[in-house]
């Protein structure tokens, strides 16, 4: 694969069964370098075919309506846009927007009954609303409380995000569920139609510290009830008898964990899969829908990290789980049929980006051919294991064909708290085109493996030699015996976000490695802990409960402390409105190796965020791509 080869890639997502158990609607998106965007279409499968069924650039969040006669879905004018909500007949036709919030909708869900559409929606506060867009770049910007921006949204003290509820036929007018000082997310209509549930972080240490609660609020507005303790919550929905459910963990401070299935009663949350020791709320890539889906026996489908993959579940009205449809594979969104015969997945292989299924009867058959036609040799890795203090590291080889030496790139996953696995990357079959041998490890502090795996590094990183760093430095060694062909003494190491911060880490512990490309990382505690939109809590879970307190601990977890023994030639990767891992981590990384005397370049992208080698500009990923190849060919 060519780096160029990524605006051929179609990614399949969102799928939404119709209720008559055939029709599919889903979101394609693919990228458009020449225009500069990523844009996304919804499909239908009607039951013979997959074609294009919306003709929008920014289309998304496909939902029929209860009786199958509408689809809604959220449009924007162009890709970048402000979305909102749309409602189209089933038999096609053009689509009537409903909805013109200033910053617009980001969900959208039918009521039982399809009379209403309850959705998120965003408005600017009262002292910012009447403003032009002038203006609002000229303000001072009064700042009274924490958080005031967030990756990949910019500023939020100047917004707010609401629960509405929307008629279809426009005939009422938008109705604010939950007006106030707060933002919510996460709707879920209970099966009855008189109330919806929602997050929303409103305790009083809310921005000091991680965490929400869940609410429920009845359709004709009023307060909300608290149906939930602070704890770190997501994935809401209702089984048919109206018991409200989550997915998260009841300790709001607990992060990294597995989390699990929870029913909230009145007298507090249970969970339900407290003995199942895998992750039910995946943090990528991105589900959606996320559920739990309930079927009409008291049954729920999740999805399920595993060991690299991303499988369905089934979970029993007593709690117990059990696989339903798994292989090597991501699965990336589903959609059940109410009594769970029939439903239409997205999935990814290490060989194809991402494809429709449709699964009948514990059958599946794949829909679409989205990339079939894409003209580049993809190579499916070997697994290996890394056996020792212990424990087991699962990791994945990518290899070129034939049967010379080939200099290595070892890749180190962003996180902590995610995989490496057995769906689609993009990056590993660049890499693989153009030469490399490609290692992937899951050290300790990867999810996917259970809780004593994911929480393996808390509080370990102050110290000289953390797990996770004893987990990389072994990696490409053993993966050398296991594939012959990979040149153990000619290798670079790369990352993202932990993974730039481990790429820094490794490279001050072992200058075995000829080349680093550090990206988005975290560098120093001391300052990503006031200047990160996650900061406050981030580095009290992973580094320890009095570090805020202790600049030495701080210090001790920071790998620019390591950083002046770093040798290898570095290329520093970061994005100007990266408010996750914030542009001066890179700043102060950079410095610190032009006073090595270690070779080092900086490469800035305006304008882009902390997703941007996943979610960025086309050109920008393009760049991205071209940069990391050539500096790895430098050295290598």
């Amino acid at each position: 694969m060519r780096p160029e080869q990524i605006a051929d890639i179609r990614n399949p997502s969102d799928p939404n069964l119709h209720p008559d158990s055939t029709q599919v609607a889903f979101v394609v998106a693919q990228l458009d370098l020449e225009a500069d965007w990523a844009a996304t279409q919804i499909w239908r499968w009607d039951g013979a075919t997959a074609a294009p069924f919306t003709a929008g650039k920014a289309d998304k969040s496909p939902r029929w309506s209860p009786d199958g006669s509408f689809l809604a879905f959220l449009r924007a004018p162009e890709p970048g846009g402000k979305f909102q909500v749309a409602v189209m007949p089933t038999g096609g036709g053009e689509p009537t927007v409903i909805t013109d919030f200033a910053l617009g909708v980001s969900e959208l869900e039918w009521s039982p009954d399809g009379s209403h559409l309850a959705i998120v929606a965003k408005e600017w506060t009262s002292d910012w609303d009447d403003l032009d867009d002038d203006e609002r770049k000229r303000r001072p910007r009064r700042i009274t409380r924490l958080p005031f921006r967030a990756n990949m949204l910019g500023w939020t003290h100047d917004r707010r995000t609401h629960v509405w509820l929307i008629d279809p036929s426009q005939e009422e007018a938008p109705f604010c569920l939950t007006p106030g000082d707060y933002d919510e997310s996460g709707i879920v209509w209970s099966p009855d139609g008189t109330e919806i549930a929602f997050l929303s972080p409103r305790h009083p240490e809310f921005g000091l510290e991680s965490g929400n609660q869940v609410f429920t609020v009845g359709i004709d507005g009023g307060e909300a009830t608290a149906r939930s303790e602070v704890g770190m919550w997501g994935n809401l929905s209702f089984d048919g008898r109206g018991h409200l459910y989550g997915v998260g963990t009841p300790d709001h401070w607990g992060y990294p964990t597995v989390l699990c299935l929870y029913r909230f009663d009145s007298d507090g949350a249970v969970a339900l899969t407290g003995d199942f020791d895998r992750n039910l709320s995946v943090p990528a890539p991105v589900t959606a829908p996320a559920g739990p889906l309930w079927l009409d026996d008291g049954t729920a489908r999740v999805l399920v990290e595993d060991r690299g993959t991303v499988a369905v579940h089934t979970v029993s009205a007593e709690g117990e789980v059990a696989p339903l449809i798994a292989g090597k594979q991501i699965v990336t969104g589903i959609s059940f049929s109410e009594d769970g015969t029939v439903a239409a997945y997205a999935s990814s292989t290490a060989t194809n980006p991402g494809e429709l299924w449709r699964w009948v009867d514990g059958e599946a058959t794949k829909l679409t051919d989205l990339n079939g036609s894409l003209e580049a040799d993809m190579v499916s890795p070997t697994s290996f294991t890394i056996e020792h203090e212990g424990v087991e590291v699962e990791g994945w080889i990518y290899l070129p064909a034939g049967d010379d030496k080939l200099p290595v790139l070892f890749n180190i996953h962003g996180g902590p708290a995610t995989q490496y696995g057995w769906g689609f990357f993009d990056e590993f079959q660049v890499y693989v085109g153009a030469g490399y041998g490609v290692v992937a490890t899951n050290p300790r502090g990867s999810s996917g493996y259970g809780k004593a795996h994911v929480r393996a590094v808390v509080e370990q990183w102050p110290t000289d030699m953390p797990p996770d760093l004893r987990d990389l430095l072994v990696a490409v060694d053993r993966a050398g015996e296991v594939e012959p062909r990979l040149d153990t003494d000619n290798v670079g190491v790369m990352g993202g976000s932990y993974g730039g911060l481990m790429t820094v880490v490794v490279t001050g512990t072992d200058q075995r490695y000829k080349s680093a490309v550090a990206e988005r990382g975290l560098y120093v505690m001391n300052t990503f802990a006031a200047t990160a939109d996650i900061g406050p809590w981030f580095t009290r879970m992973y580094v320890g409960d009095d570090a805020l307190d202790s600049v030495e601990t701080m210090w001790a977890a920071s790998p620019l402390k390591g950083a002046g023994s770093i040798t290898t030639p570095t290329l520093i990767i970061h994005a100007e409105d990266d408010f996750r891992c914030p542009i001066e981590q890179a700043e102060q990384l950079f410095l610190q190796l032009l006073r090595n005397g270690t070779p080092a370049e900086f490469l800035r992208f305006p304008s882009e965020n902390h997703e941007m080698s996943r979610s960025g500009k086309p050109k920008h990923r393009l760049e991205r791509f071209e940069a990391i190849l050539d500096w790895h060919g430098r050295w290598l």
